[in-house]
């Protein structure tokens, strides 16, 4: 068995990119990773990558260049990133290869989930109405657990303008303009207590993320960062998730407790020992969720915690430094790698005006996939 690490990332920024395919931001985030790893696309022994909308993204190497690597796809909902981080570490780790790279990309109409027909196949009414499946959901859960543990509206706001803020530090961000907290409240309601710039944005966007063995780092970089655990967990019977089974909602955790909970136990490390965390973010109540069920708070401490700025780029446990899919967006093949591609800046100490204070030596990102799939994974220097 082997040590992984990262000795490269790349990224395309999320947005909206007209006349310009998933397939060519793939080739850009490939490339701009295998460029901060020194080495060339013929070093890369294979590959593994994601997509909601690109069904072969394997063709990829069609584009950076036919060198006949094994390639994989991978496709597990909004975890589709950790999914296809897993079977690239676990490649090398296995000790089957030296290294590879891992990949996602997608290019989401406008209206993707909500208001595109084709895509989901509901009429637009539905979104207008707020009616559509997982957005309602959305809502239905925050709003319990808010009520739950007396959390407040606001606290949901303060999320969103973190988040923007966040956000216009980082050039690669969709959203990249502050909202002041009462724009955010009083924006129109879509799935109570969610508000429409409470949901993040489907959009366009890649990311790449170079690994090797962990004892031939040092011949690419001075500054490797280590895959310590990589866990994708699905829901157990009763757990209140998207299209649960019926069962009392009280019966199960949701799958974002048992992966985290075993991603720190196969790292070795605490929540408290983490210096910076992503958390998936596809609306402002999944982040408060997700510090809880990630174990990084108990139930009802994060109106506390955000008030007093714990979660803040300068705070005691920075959250979504990057703005998050708040500010990104969220193109859902390439969405996790971004995670990554974050928290390896920020244990580099490269990640500018949005770097956090200190040293920090530890990541931890987190995702979140409808009907119930989560993937955590830790990173340290």
């Amino acid at each position: 068995m082997h040590d992984v690490a990262i000795i490269g990332v790349g990224l395309h920024p999320f947005g909206r990119f007209e006349g310009k395919t998933a397939m060519e931001m793939g080739v850009d985030a490939i490339t701009a990773a295998i460029a901060d790893a020194g080495i060339a696309w013929n070093d890369i022994q294979f590959g593994v990558g994601g997509s909601w909308t690109v069904a072969n993204p394997d063709a990829i190497v069609g584009m950076v260049g036919l060198s006949g690597i094994p390639f994989t796809n991978v496709f597990n909902a909004c975890a589709t990133a950790a999914s296809a981080t897993k079977a690239c570490a676990d490649g090398i780790r296995l000790g089957e290869y030296d290294i590879g790279i891992a990949v996602g990309l997608d290019k989401h109409p406008r209206g993707a989930f909500t208001e595109d027909p084709a895509l989901v196949g509901m009429p637009s009414w539905y979104a207008e109405n707020g009616q559509y499946l997982t957005t309602q959901f959305f809502g239905m859960k925050a709003n319990r657990y808010l009520h739950d543990h007396g959390i407040s509206h606001r606290t949901l706001a303060k999320v969103v303008n973190k988040n923007l803020r966040n956000g216009a530090l980082n050039p690669n961000a969709f959203r990249r303009k502050p909202m002041d907290e009462d724009t955010i409240l009083n924006s129109p309601m879509l799935n109570y207590p969610l508000t429409q710039y409470m949901f993040c944005s489907p959009d366009e966007g890649a990311a790449a993320v170079v690994m090797c063995r962990a004892d031939l780092a040092h011949r690419y970089t001075d500054k490797p960062v280590f895959v310590r655990a990589v866990e994708v967990r699905t829901r157990k019977y009763g757990a209140y998730e998207v299209n649960t089974t019926f069962a009392p909602v009280e019966e199960d955790v949701a799958p974002t407790v048992y992966a985290a909970r075993a991603a720190f136990e196969k790292a070795g490390i605490e929540p408290s020992e983490v210096d910076v965390i992503q958390l998936q973010d596809t609306d402002a109540g999944a982040e408060i969720i997700h510090m809880a069920e990630a174990g990084f708070c108990a139930d009802g401490d994060q109106e506390k915690l955000i008030s007093e700025g714990a979660t803040e780029i300068g705070g005691t446990m920075p959250v979504n430094t990057d703005g998050g899919l708040l500010a990104n967006g969220e193109p859902i093949g390439a969405s996790g790698l971004r995670q990554l591609h974050e928290i390896v800046r920020q244990l580099r100490g490269e990640a500018g005006e949005r770097q956090i204070p200190g040293d920090p030596k530890v990541g931890f990102a987190q995702l979140y996939g409808a009907p119930g799939t989560a993937g955590t994974t830790i990173l340290t220097t």
